[in-house]
């Protein structure tokens, strides 16, 4: 039998309403929030209501939550709801106020699953808008004909003017995951995939 950890737990009767003017912000909080993204969680809870409480110690100092605080003021709020960490000692607290922010980075979205449930959402009429994206709502390309370019006897040649969108490229089945893999860090990481190929065949052909 497996037994669980001894971690808190918090239950609705936990939180409380706190006024903004009795919380202290953290001034070392490592993490930024431009006023256009206050301006979208302020969308946010008017849309969908706080349900994100307010991280506070025991003395209401602000351990996460600092954007939503923000965006409160902005919607007129006098008040926010918190939960009281007792359990944290002063190093887990700071560590916390990082690792909160971090671990929400490291997650990534399923293409398929999020265009399925975005145009599920705008076939009802709901504003994508309030999601958190404002007006840049992700775009979904459809995926390239590859098998097209077989149609042609010199793709190279016939398609040069600007048409040609996608090169393709075989690997062997036990290197294809890795592959996709390899590419799908390099486009996290803002780098044209396409120029470091070239750049790397040119140097295997010098």
């Amino acid at each position: 039998m497996t037994t669980t950890p001894d971690l808190p737990i918090f239950s609705p009767e936990d939180i409380k309403q706190s006024r903004i003017i009795d919380l202290t912000l953290y001034k070392n909080n490592p993490r930024v929030h431009s006023d256009t993204q206050i301006e979208r969680l302020a969308i946010s809870l008017t849309e969908f209501g706080f349900t994100n409480p307010v991280l506070v110690d025991d003395t209401g100092n602000v351990i996460c939550g600092h954007g939503r605080i923000a965006a409160a003021k902005k919607i007129g709020l006098d008040t926010v709801p918190t939960i009281t960490l007792s359990h944290l000692t002063e190093d887990q607290r700071r560590a916390y106020i990082i690792a909160d922010n971090q671990l929400a980075l490291n997650s990534s979205w399923d293409d398929d699953i999020l265009k399925y449930e975005l145009e599920k959402l705008s076939e009802n009429g709901f504003d994508l808008s309030l999601l958190g994206w404002g007006d840049d709502i992700p775009a979904f390309a459809d995926e390239p004909d590859y098998g097209s370019l077989d149609d042609f006897e010199d793709p190279n040649e016939t398609l040069a003017n600007d048409v040609m969108k996608a090169i393709q490229i075989e690997f062997r089945p036990e290197d294809y995951e890795e592959a996709k893999e390899v590419v799908a860090e390099a486009r996290k990481k803002g780098i044209y995939v396409g120029q470091e190929l070239v750049k790397a065949l040119k140097n295997l052909n010098q």
